[in-house]
């Protein structure tokens, strides 16, 4: 995940976490702070929260993808796999052009 998705997902996650204290605080102060308005509250963290790590680590990857396949149309060298450097000679052609 790049820093920048990382950084928006957290700083939308501190909001999250701040609104849901916030709404406590308030319940607490008008004396309707129940444990069901507790397990509401942090079933409410746990969903938002989990969307969006979904989401940062699906941009992260789309990103990393898009930067990989730009390196590639860069004429970049292609990296070498494993599994062909054993039976390709220096003469053979390697990496995906030569799929």
């Amino acid at each position: 995940m790049s820093e920048e998705h990382e950084s928006d997902a957290q700083k939308r996650l501190s909001e999250i976490v701040g609104v849901v204290v916030e709404v406590a605080a308030e319940a607490g102060e008008s004396g309707t702070y129940t444990g069901e308005t507790a397990r509401t509250l942090t079933a409410v963290a746990v969903k938002v929260g989990a969307r969006i790590a979904v989401e940062a680590e699906v941009r992260g990857f789309t990103g990393g993808w898009q930067e990989a396949v730009a390196l590639l149309g860069t004429g970049a060298p292609a990296p070498l796999r494993a599994d062909s450097a054993a039976t390709e000679g220096p003469d053979e052609p390697r990496g995906p052009a030569a799929l």
